[in-house]
């Protein structure tokens, strides 16, 4: 009996793919498409066990829907500009294009050996000219249409990598990457008007009824849009703001409890104040160089400047409100300026406790009594009834806001409005590793886009990438042209794109990427929306956002006719692994470490030395932690699929996986049990009648496995696979009369194309052994008969008078009167009614059997 070779198997099946061509997609429109997406990766120079996972997840989609008769696309492409390979062409005097193009070629290495059924003919990079230059054209359409534009506005600087960053790129008020402490700046910004697209962002999401509630729930709550009321607070007494003060506020109910008014630090009322006030404007600065986040921004401290300014409340004007500068308070959000009611809002309050303001309740809760509701270190935003609030005592929160909103209109001092968190996308990066900006500056006819018949703009090929900061500014000629309108001198932009630009249309692009145009139409119209999309959860707001936002712009284009990109969206789980320091605390690798069991416990020491470890936390695997896997050192342990199956099999998609060597050695364990068996079957076709009992295992088996992977449960669809193997064990083909040995042929015919999107590779070499039909990757998918995966038997419990009293085993779809029969005649359920009349029996069929006695 020959033993199974990873190691020869699965490039030799890898090959044999590949000369097939067998995973080419094909617009056959006589058959229903699926299109599998995982989220591409960024080329960091190898794979992760975490890689390993998302791309076997969709691999096992598009083989099972491969199977199942569709036309598939799955492609794959590589994220690829972006500040790390600027980085390390810094640290290493290396090209940055060089090192990403290494990078690539090594992990499509690495992804080819992990057997992925995919099109590679459609592979891109995102800083290939080819797909930037696309990316080019369709950016000016989109400023033909008014949807970018160009202003001036505060962005998040990073001193030492000198580029903008986004709000998600600073950590603890530092840049990501360089660790410096952000600076924020004004500088004339590119900026994509995603806010125009607000409302169909929020209420698209109700038709992504395949998304995970938690992923629309955090899109919905991004775009943030609110109803409330936008209204002016006049301004009393002198060096007041001119016009007065315009707010916006979802609470209007509450403005009997305001406290204050604040305003953001780059609020325009605040530079007039800076203007006058040293004090103030080094309190402004002191706040630019503060918390970047909003999540940030509520954790940290709150603090304020009191400008000594004062506005008029709305509904009294002898009652005057202290303007202060605020640090919580976003200039991105509404106008910049609220109105502060401490008791009914927790920011407020910690401000107004720190500051000595007044803190009185508006809103009392059910039970309360007015008289004695006091609110101390926690504010109360639950429901109540208004009171201390004039003409609107005694109505509830929601009628009072009506209330509010109609008679502030009343009196001309504003409106009710919808406003949105959602701020413009601002695409500008000042970095050379990315997208050029297609557009010329020019003295005399300002900004002036390049002509589509001069795209793709490129990077030099000389450019030098010796020291922080933008190349392409530093470039001596490169900028340097003449203006396409006038002929006269002009300069290139030197900003480049966001990559979230490049990220947010790759999956429209994969439809053809062969196209001279950006989008076949023709093609995407037949592949897309994506049927399913794969991916972190952490991608779940701004990345789907960006791309939500941009379909919807393409289509407004005419590039395209669906206005949502992904149909259906699933977010894996990561890969975990322990944590191991040695004493001085530096990090080890778990190839380095031996652990020895200790009755209970457990140790770890270096190997080598033998000196002593400290086994830390169970963490996601991460290069700075050093707690990673390389995939490679166990493909060439266990093979590939082995490795495949561990990361389906060990816990739901959706959750983490922790990596253990156990692990991995227990699929290698059930891929060889799996080989044994398909070895130890003899050839030819057995003439006659199938075993019944093992033939409905099988049909139940292909139902179980066919569910599991239609709704991501690929560890249930496996663990059906281990019951069922041993179940062949039970029946071997060694003795097995003729009826068994028929049944296992069925039954080891349906096992191989079951586990073929599991452990391809295994599969291909046990459909081989059987005597299968071409390669398995080219077999249908195995149907089973309904009637096949009912019970023979089903055990129904017996109650007595409500309570359980035992069960019967009776034939499935057994008639009542049958069923009473097996009841009365079991000698212990006749004990449990000793003594007793039995008055009736109630049969529900296949279900349940109830007696009523007394």
């Amino acid at each position: 009996m020959a033993r199974y070779n990873p190691k020869e198997t699965e490039p030799k099946w890898r090959k044999a793919w590949t000369d097939a061509d067998a995973f080419k997609a094909v617009a056959d429109r006589s058959k229903p498409k699926y299109y599998v997406l995982e989220m591409f990766p960024y080329p960091s120079g190898r794979l992760h066990m975490g890689h390993v996972r998302n791309y076997s997840m969709g691999d096992v989609i598009a083989r099972f829907k491969r199977a199942r008769g569709f036309s598939v696309l799955h492609p794959m492409g590589w994220d690829a500009f972006g500040l790390p390979a600027e980085n390390a062409a810094m640290e290493r005097g290396v090209d940055p294009k060089g090192w990403t193009y290494d990078n690539i070629a090594r992990m499509r290495d690495e992804l080819k050996q992990l057997g992925l059924s995919i099109d590679w003919s459609r592979e891109f990079a995102t800083c290939d000219v080819d797909y930037y230059g696309k990316q080019q054209a369709w950016f000016l359409d989109l400023l033909e249409r008014g949807l970018v534009y160009r202003k001036e506005s505060v962005v998040n600087w990073d001193p030492v990598d000198q580029t903008v960053l986004a709000n998600e790129q600073v950590v603890d008020g530092k840049g990501w990457r360089s660790g410096a402490p952000v600076e924020k700046r004004k500088l004339n910004q590119w900026s994509m008007r995603i806010t125009d697209y607000a409302d169909q962002l929020t209420d698209d999401l109700k038709t992504l009824d395949r998304w995970p509630e938690k992923v629309r729930v955090m899109q919905e709550n991004w775009i943030g849009r609110s109803k409330g009321l936008k209204f002016r607070f006049r301004s009393a007494g002198d060096g007041g703001p001119a016009g007065g003060l315009e707010v916006y506020t979802t609470r209007p109910d509450t403005l009997f409890g305001a406290s204050f008014v604040g305003i953001a630090a780059d609020h325009p009322l605040a530079a007039q104040v800076a203007a006058r006030d040293p004090k103030a404007a080094a309190f402004i600065e002191e706040c630019r160089r503060g918390a970047a986040t909003e999540a940030e921004i509520e954790t940290a401290e709150k603090k304020g400047y009191d400008t000594g300014l004062k506005v008029k409340h709305p509904f009294d004007p002898t009652w005057e409100l202290p303007v202060w500068i605020a640090n919580f308070i976003l200039m991105e959000y509404g106008t910049g300026a609220i109105f502060a009611c401490p008791a009914h809002d927790q920011r407020d309050l910690d401000f107004c406790r720190k500051y000595g303001l007044p803190v009185k309740p508006v809103v009392l809760p059910p039970g309360e009594d007015p008289a004695t509701f006091e609110v101390g270190t926690e504010a109360y935003t639950g429901p109540g009834t208004i009171y201390n609030s004039r003409f609107l005592d005694g109505l509830d929160i929601e009628a009072a806001k009506a209330e509010a909103i109609a008679r502030i209109e009343a009196q001309g001092d504003g409106d009710g409005a919808t406003v949105f968190r959602l701020r413009d996308w601002g695409v500008s990066r000042q970095r050379a590793w990315g997208c050029p900006i297609p557009v010329v500056h020019c003295p005399a006819c300002g900004v002036v886009p390049v002509p589509k018949d001069q795209l793709p703009v490129s990077h030099p090929a000389d450019i030098e990438f010796g020291k922080s900061g933008n190349a392409l500014e530093r470039h001596p000629t490169w900028k340097h042209v003449t203006c396409p309108k006038c002929g006269g001198a002009a300069t290139r932009e030197t900003d480049t794109l966001d990559t979230f630009v490049d990220s947010s249309w790759y999956f429209a692009r994969f439809a053809n990427p062969h196209v001279p145009e950006p989008i076949s139409k023709e093609d995407a119209d037949y592949w897309l929306p994506v049927d399913q999309y794969i991916g972190g959860i952490e991608h779940a707001v701004l990345h789907l956002l960006y791309a939500r936002f941009i379909t919807k712009a393409l289509a407004d284009v005419g590039q395209l006719s669906v206005r949502e990109p992904f149909a259906g969206l699933f977010t894996q789980g990561m890969v975990t692994h322990e944590t191991y320091r040695r004493q001085n605390g530096e990090w080890v690798e778990p190839k380095d470490i031996e652990i020895v069991a200790e009755g209970n416990s457990r140790r770890a020491t270096l190997v080598g030395s033998g000196e002593p470890v400290v086994i830390g936390d169970i963490e996601k695997m991460s290069k700075s932690k050093k707690n990673t896997v390389a995939p490679e050192e166990i493909f060439e342990v266990y093979g590939v699929d082995a490795a495949r199956l561990f990361v389906l099999s060990d816990s739901p998609a959706e959750r983490d996986v922790q990596w253990t060597t156990g692990g991995v050695q227990g699929s290698w364990r059930f891929v060889n049990r799996v080989w044994d068996e398909f070895d130890s079957q003899p050839e030819g076709k057995v003439d006659a009648e199938p075993d019944a009992e093992l033939r409905r295992a099988t049909h139940k088996l292909v139902k179980q496995v066919t569910e599991a992977i239609d709704t991501f449960r690929f560890n249930s669809g496996i663990a059906r696979l281990y019951e069922f193997l041993n179940l062949l064990k039970a029946n071997p083909a060694k003795g097995a009369s003729p009826a068994v040995l028929a049944a296992r042929q069925e039954a080891l015919s349906a096992f191989a194309r079951l586990v073929a999107p599991f452990t391809p590779h295994l599969a291909e070499e046990c459909w081989a052994r059987i005597g299968g039909e071409g390669m398995v990757v080219q077999a249908p998918w195995p149907d089973f008969d309904p009637a096949l995966t009912e019970d023979a038997t089903k055990v129904l419990p017996v109650q007595v008078n409500g309570k359980r009293r035992g069960e019967i085993t009776a034939p499935a779809g057994a008639e009542p009167a049958d069923v009473e029969k097996l009841v009365l005649a079991d000698a212990d359920i006749a004990a449990k009614l000793e003594g007793l009349t039995i008055r009736k029996i109630i049969v529900v069929k296949d279900r349940i059997v109830n007696i009523v006695a007394a």
